[in-house]
C-alpha cells in the first residue's frame, strides 16, 4: 500500500537509519520490491519490451553477493488483489499511472514500465539459483513481518509499510542496501554487505512519546485505499495547520498530535469529532480495516519453508480448491489465476504499443478465455443449453484493459470447453486427474497447432513455437515475414548461447557452434549501437509476449503438459529482436547470421518451415 511522503521524510532525516553490516543472518526479502528494483536497474530501454537475460543476470548476482556474505534469502512476494479486493481502487490508479508511462515511452520521451514476462522471469531465476520463495495469496507484507519477527532477522523492502510495522530484527530500504559493494571485514568476521535499517524508537522520539501502536492509525490517515481523503479533510487540515511550514507538514502534524493519546482507541474518537455525523461509523469501520493490515498474519511462512505447507484460512473460505492453493503458493501459477478464480476479474499489464490500434492483448484473448473456462467451469460443447440461454451459463470474467489511452473495463465471456476433454461436468479441483494426454491436447487445440507439428522441435522449445504458430495466424495486422524472421533468429541466438555456455557435460557443443557464436556477439556489439525504434514492429512484438504469457498460464494450469521455456536463458529480448528486424529490412542476408553452425542452421530451418506450415 504504502505510506505517502513518509519515505521521503526519513529519507530527509538520516538519524533515522542506522547503519548494518548484513552478514551471517536470514533475510526476509519482499520479492515484489526486488523484481522491480533489479529490473529497472538492469534495463537500459524500456521500450523494445525487456531483455531478461539482463535482468536474469542481475538476479544470479544478487543473491551470489547474499551467498558470499552468509545471509540465507527467503523470498515473499505478493499474490492476488485478495478475497475483499480493497486494492481494486489502487489497481486502477496503478494501471493508469503504467499506462501513462508507456504511452511516454512510445513518443521518445523517458520512464519505466515493467516488462510483461518480468516476474516469471524472476520466479524461474530463483527456483534455478534454489533460493526459497513463496508466492502469498494476497499482498505479502504482514505475513513477511510475521515471519521476520518469528525469526528476529531483518526485512529488505522499498515499501515505506514496513516503517510502520513493528519488527524484531527492523527494517532495511532496498535504496541503502549496497548489494553490489560487498566489503571485507575484520579479523575472522568475513565479508558483508553495507545498509541502513530504519530505527523505529529513534523516529518515534523525535514526536515526543509516540507509542508504536499509534503507528498504523497514522498509516491510515495519511493516505490509503480505504477512506477518501475528502471525508477527514477538515481534520487533516487541523494537523497541518498546527505544525506550520515545510513540505512535510501534514505527516509531522498527525505525528505530533497522535503523540497524545495512549492508543488507538482514543485517537480514533478523537479524529471522527471532525467527521460528519452521519460518515463516522463508516470511517470508525474503514479505519479498524486499514489498521488490520499493520498487524502480523496468522498464516505460518516458517511452516512453508519447513514442511512446503501453506495453510490460508482466506483461500480456504473463498473456494479456492487445494490443489490450486498449493501450486500457487509455490509460483506455478499465476496471480491472474487467483484473481480471476475469486473475484472474476483482472488488469492486464500493458506494455509499449501503438495506441492507435487494438491493445496487445486482444490478441490472446481465446487463449484467456479457455483460462476462464477451466477456472469457473464453463459447461462442456456438448451441454450446449438452447441459444437464448447459452450465454447465460457461460461465466463472465471482467478485464481491466488498454482502450487508446485509457484504461477500460471489458466484459468476457469463458469459452465452452471440447466434449471430450473431460467426462461429465468439469470442476476445477478434478483438473490434475485428468489424462495428460487431453490436458495436452486442449492446450494444443487453443494454440491451433498439433504434435505431429512440433516433434521435430527440441522439447524446451515446444511451448515457444506453438505459440509463435497462433500468434501469426491471429495477429492483427498480419506478421510480416521479416518479424517473424527476427523472432527466430533471436530463439536461436539464445540456444546458441545455452549450448556453448551451459556446464552441463552432456549438452554438446561443436566447435563450429563457438565459432557461430563468436560471430553473432560481434555482429550484436555492432548492431546493437543502433537505437531506431519501430513502433508498429514493438506493437507486434508485444503481442507475441501477450501469446506467450497466456499460452504460459495455460500450461500452467493444465498442469505443465509441455515443459515451460526458460526465459532467462535469452528466449526473448527486446533490443535484439528489434535489431535483427531493422537488420532484415535494409539486409536479408542477416537470416543467415548462424550459418557457420550446422546444428543451428537446422534448427532455424526446423523452426521456420514448422511456424509456415
Amino acid at each position: 500500500m504504502g505510506v505517502q511522503g513518509l519515505s521521503g521524510f526519513v529519507e530527509e532525516r538520516g538519524a533515522f537509519l542506522s547503519e548494518l553490516r548484513v552478514r551471517d543472518t536470514r533475510l526476509v526479502i519482499d520479492g515484489s520490491s526486488l523484481y522491480h528494483q533489479l529490473c529497472f536497474a538492469s534495463a537500459a530501454d524500456f521500450r523494445r519490451g525487456g531483455d531478461y537475460d539482463c535482468f536474469a543476470a542481475a538476479v544470479r548476482a544478487f543473491f551470489g553477493r547474499l551467498r558470499a556474505c552468509r545471509v540465507a534469502p527467503f523470498v515473499v512476494l505478493d499474490g492476488g488483489r485478495g478475497a475483499a479486493d480493497r486494492k481494486l481502487r489502487r489497481g486502477g490508479r496503478r494501471a493508469s499511472e503504467r499506462l501513462r508511462a508507456a504511452g511516454e515511452l512510445a513518443r521518445g520521451g523517458g520512464g519505466c514500465v515493467l516488462p510483461l514476462l518480468a516476474r516469471r522471469a524472476f520466479l524461474q531465476a530463483l527456483e534455478g539459483l534454489g533460493v526459497p520463495f513463496v508466492q502469498c495469496f494476497a499482498e505479502a507484507d504482514r505475513e513477511i513481518a510475521a515471519l521476520a519477527n518469528r525469526w528476529g532477522c531483518p526485512v529488505l523492502s522499498l515499501d515505506s509499510d514496513f516503517y510502520v510495522f513493528e519488527l524484531a530484527g527492523g527494517y532495511c530500504p532496498l535504496s541503502h542496501f549496497q548489494w553490489q559493494g560487498v566489503r571485507e571485514g575484520e579479523g575472522q568476521q568475513g565479508c558483508y554487505l553495507p545498509a541502513r535499517r530504519f530505527r523505529a524508537d529513534r523516529f518515534r522520539g523525535h514526536f515526543g512519546h509516540l507509542r508504536q501502536n499509534l503507528l498504523p492509525l497514522f498509516a491510515a490517515l495519511l493516505g490509503n485505499d480505504y477512506v477518501e481523503a475528502a471525508a477527514l479533510e477538515v481534520f487533516l487540515a487541523k494537523v497541518r495547520v498546527a505544525h506550520k511550514g515545510g513540505k512535510h507538514a501534514r505527516l509531522q502534524g498527525l505525528l505530533s498530535w497522535l503523540a497524545q493519546f495512549a492508543g488507538p482507541e482514543e485517537a480514533v474518537e478523537n479524529v471522527l469529532k471532525h467527521v460528519r455525523k452521519h460518515q463516522r461509523e463508516e470511517i470508525r469501520e474503514l479505519l479498524r480495516a486499514a489498521m488490520e493490515d499493520y498487524t502480523p498474519s496468522d498464516v505460518s511462512l516458517e511452516d512453508f519453508f519447513q514442511k512446503g505447507t501453506y495453510e490460508c484460512q482466506e483461500a480456504r473460505e473463498a473456494g479456492v480448491p487445494p490443489w490450486v492453493r498449493d501450486a500457487f503458493a509455490k509460483g506455478k501459477l499465476a496471480p491472474l489465476v487467483i484473481d480471476v478464480l475469486v473475484l472474476r476479474s483482472t488488469f492486464l499489464h500493458v506494455q509499449v504499443e501503438n495506441v492507435r490500434r487494438p491493445s496487445a492483448h486482444s490478441t490472446a484473448l481465446p487463449i484467456r478465455q479457455v483460462i476462464y473456462a477451466l477456472l469457473l467451469g464453463a459447461p462442456p460443447s456438448g451441454e450446449a443449453a438452447a441459444p437464448s440461454k447459452e450465454s447465460c451459463e457461460l461465466p463472465v470474467v471482467c478485464e481491466f484493459d488498454r482502450l487508446q489511452s485509457t484504461l477500460k473495463k471489458t466484459f468476457v465471456q469463458a469459452t465452452r470447453l471440447p466434449a471430450d476433454f473431460c467426462d461429465g461436468h468439469f470442476t476445477l479441483d478434478k483438473l490434475p486427474e485428468v489424462p495428460m494426454s487431453r490436458r495436452r491436447m486442449l492446450l494444443l487445440e487453443t494454440l491451433g497447432v498439433k504434435m505431429s507439428f512440433l516433434e521435430s522441435i527440441p522439447s524446451h522449445l515446444q511451448l515457444p513455437v506453438a505459440v509463435t504458430c497462433y500468434w501469426i495466424c491471429h495477429s492483427e495486422p498480419k506478421v510480416k515475414l521479416h518479424q517473424l524472421t527476427a523472432l527466430l533468429l533471436m530463439i536461436i541466438s539464445g540456444e546458441l548461447h545455452r549450448i556453448t555456455s551451459d556446464p552441463d557435460p552432456t549438452v554438446l557443443c561443436a566447435e563450429d557452434d563457438r565459432i557461430a557464436y563468436n560471430e553473432f556477439l560481434e555482429w550484436k556489439e555492432k548492431k546493437l549501437q543502433n537505437k531506431a525504434f519501430d513502433l508498429d514492429a514493438a506493437h507486434s512484438f508485444c503481442q507475441w509476449q501477450c501469446c506467450l504469457q497466456m499460452g504460459l498460464y495455460l500450461n500452467q494450469l493444465l498442469c505443465a503438459p509441455l515443459p515451460e521455456p526458460d526465459l532467462s536463458s535469452r528466449l526473448y529480448s527486446g533490443t535484439l529482436v528489434q535489431s535483427l528486424y531493422q537488420e532484415l529490412k535494409s539486409t536479408p542476408s542477416v537470416e543467415s547470421l548462424f550459418i557457420l553452425s550446422s546444428k543451428m542452421t537446422q534448427l532455424y530451418h526446423v523452426l521456420l518451415s514448422t511456424v509456415e506450415s
